[in-house]
């Protein structure tokens, strides 16, 4: 018997009665119309009325890949026949195996354990507490306090939330979050010196009580897509190795190609002391999640049970999730995806550069920015250009009056085109509204 359907109006109506969106007002749940998803294939939404939507934003910046990749979709049909699910504890299988040992042949050299979870932010989570543990445990305890950049944005657990920076997202939290330490940011990225002093000075003053720096490698974001050069990551890696202290790269957002390297430390050559990365891991079709690790790191919870990572949860290296990780990895080597990403960067420079009264314009890999205003991200001039897009057949989602793109890295030369016209016409609109 054929399901039947429900309509936009069903679908909107049980949503508004018992869907909590995420960094939706309630104000805007009620009286927003969204777009109301139906099908995707490639850089394309298709909503229940079959009107399609380029996705500028690859779902929130997760869908690198496109969406319904054929081989992504295989994967998932075959281990669907065999296991869905296995813990890892007193057990483990030979997805969460295969799919470690293809993170670690493709990772920055010397990273070779591999800590799985299920988002970003729980990737933090354990990285942060890998840090936290082993000072703990191989004598230097007093080492309990983080350092990050002013303006990092690490995830929205507490503990990721304690290391960002973007006020507008943490300042209610402030009551339940750990003390971080936040250097001065590093952009704009004629600046940078600035920040890397910033961090020298602390390190140089309280580097015996601090486990780690945690940085989002060349560009922060939800600050605004604020882009960082490689010269200052550089100086990051040779302050923290000189003062013994450890490198975190959240490459949740930068990894899997976006920056246009595979890592945005590769462009550094930069090998960061833990890595984590989600998002683009599992194509954007699962929460799946790895935190990387050296094996100093590693050994240093050796010695009994209790000396043991103390963290864990029910899906940690589920198999759904891993033999999708695997496949991705597989489609980036066949399909050469990284080589196509510099055409496509310099379309995208072009078209920020050409954006009419757009400032500070900026592209890097396959994300491109710009400033309409000053605001904070609760500021409307980016939504006003969202509206606009979607009348035009886009997908996007501003950061207040930062408007930017960060379509799937394999997007159709034409498809991209036609995103950054849209683009151009939406931002001119919303200027003489």
């Amino acid at each position: 018997m054929k399901l039947s359907v429900p309509s936009r109006d069903d679908i909107l109506a049980l949503d508004r009665r018992h869907v909590w969106r995420p960094y939706t007002s309630h104000e805007d749940h009620a009286e927003r119309d969204p777009i109301v998803v139906a099908h995707a294939e490639g850089a394309w939404l298709t909503d229940v009325d079959g009107r399609r939507y380029l996705d500028g934003v690859g779902s929130w910046w997760t869908n690198n890949l496109g969406h319904r990749h054929p081989r992504l979709a295989r994967v998932i049909r075959e281990q669907t026949e065999t296991l869905l699910h296995s813990p890892l504890a007193d057990a483990t299988h030979a997805e969460a195996a295969l799919c470690a040992e293809a993170l670690v042949n493709v990772a920055p050299r010397g990273l070779d354990r591999v800590f799985f979870s299920d988002d970003g932010s729980t990737g933090v989570e354990v990285a942060l507490k890998i840090a936290h543990q082993y000072w703990h445990q191989n004598g230097r305890p007093e080492r309990t306090r983080f350092v990050s950049f002013g303006g990092a944005y690490h995830g929205d657990t507490l503990g990721a939330m304690a290391v960002g920076g973007v006020e507008s997202f943490r300042s209610a939290f402030g009551p339940l979050l750990f003390e971080a330490i936040h250097v001065d940011p590093p952009a704009p990225a004629e600046a940078w010196s600035r920040a890397a002093e910033s961090l020298r000075a602390r390190l140089k003053a309280d580097g015996d009580r601090i486990a780690a720096v945690i940085v989002e490698p060349l560009v922060q974001g939800a600050a605004g897509m604020r882009m960082w050069p490689a010269e200052l990551l550089r100086e990051v890696r040779a302050i923290t190795r000189e003062a013994d202290v450890f490198l975190l790269a959240d490459e949740v957002f930068t990894g899997f190609g976006r920056t246009g390297s595979f890592w945005a430390v590769d462009q550094a050559d930069v090998v960061p002391d833990l890595l984590v990365t989600a998002k683009g891991l599992s194509g954007g079709i699962l929460p799946f999640a790895a935190t990387l690790a050296t094996e100093r790191i590693y050994e240093g919870f050796r010695g009994g049970k209790a000396r043991a990572l103390l963290h864990g949860h029910t899906f940690c290296g589920n198999p759904l999730g891993a033999r999708i990780a695997r496949e991705v990895l597989a489609v980036y080597r066949d399909e050469n995806v990284l080589e196509g990403i510099p055409e496509r960067t310099a379309r995208i420079r072009r078209a920020f550069e050409s954006l009419p009264g757009a400032r500070t314009p900026r592209a890097l890999g396959m994300i491109g920015a710009a400033d309409l205003g000053a605001g904070d991200y609760f500021a409307a001039a980016g939504r006003r250009v969202a509206d606009e897009a979607r009348r035009r057949g886009a997908y996007l989602r501003p950061l207040g009056d930062v408007v930017y793109v960060a379509p799937p890295l394999n997007i159709s030369i034409p498809d991209l085109e036609k995103l950054l016209e849209i683009l151009r016409d939406s931002v001119a609109a919303a200027a003489s509204s």
